[in-house]
């Protein structure tokens, strides 16, 4: 597991890309069926990913660090935004637990909530639903649902969900200032106002990589369907003109 411990912005991006990278490539242990839905991150409006330290004794708190990006107009990603993510849980719960996790915000109103106050409350104003999982999952599958965010966990090498109902996604002002060089709130980063860093960079690559295979299936996809359609569609008669006749010639 990753630290959960806020640091500096360097260790959060660095740290976001290793993350990522478990939820979207195969690996040994990893198959298509634990991954995040390739169209799940080609229509999000921003991605949140942090590691959660999770503890107590009857009564829970959690606690943590990570970045938060957008999605720009022109389809880039902004720059990241450092967040903490803090709340308080019941039920008979008794130990500690370090979790992964990647929070999909699938509408915007979701990143402007956040971007707009500097927190965003799961389940309070946003509607929060477990992610549908495995790269092959249909697109309609995953969008019908109403949900503002998707959230996935990885937790000692189990994927599940996370009850995050009551928690707050912060937004961490010193961490952003010290990065950026100057005092910045996160609207301004999630708007595109900054340039991305490179320190982002490995981030960027991988989620761009994952949407452009999928963008390449989901044309292929196309193709195929309207080569099948082609093929089963009935062919249609000419029209009737009596042009087409050959009339005998007069004797």
């Amino acid at each position: 597991m990753n630290n959960p411990i806020p640091t500096n912005m360097k260790s959060e991006a660095k740290k976001a890309a290793k993350i990522l990278r478990q939820f979207t490539e195969i690996s040994k242990g990893n198959g298509p069926d634990k991954l995040i839905p390739a169209n799940i991150i080609a229509r999000c409006q921003g991605l949140a990913i942090i590691t959660v330290i999770k503890g107590g004794f009857m009564i829970t708190a959690r606690g943590g660090g990570g970045i938060v990006i957008a999605r720009l107009a022109d389809g880039r990603w902004s720059a990241p935004s450092a967040i903490g993510i803090a709340g308080l849980g019941g039920g008979f719960e008794i130990g500690v637990e370090v979790s992964d996790l990647v929070i999909i915000l699938m509408q915007r109103r979701a990143v402007d909530s956040f971007s707009k106050g500097g927190n965003l409350t799961l389940g309070g104003n946003c509607t929060v639903a477990v992610g549908p999982m495995g790269r092959n999952v249909e697109a309609d599958v995953a969008l019908r649902s109403t949900a503002a965010v998707f959230t996935y966990c990885k937790s000692r090498g189990l994927f599940a969900g996370i009850s995050l109902e009551g928690s707050g996604l912060i937004e961490r002002k010193e961490t952003n200032r010290k990065f950026y060089g100057q005092d910045i709130r996160a609207s301004a980063i999630l708007n595109g106002d900054v340039d991305p860093p490179p320190e982002a960079y490995d981030l960027y690559h991988i989620l761009e990589a994952y949407t452009e295979k999928y963008n390449i299936e989901w044309e292929a996809q196309q193709l195929s369907q309207k080569a099948l359609q082609s093929k089963a569609a009935p062919v249609r008669p000419r029209a009737f003109s009596q042009k087409s006749l050959r009339l005998p010639a007069p004797t």
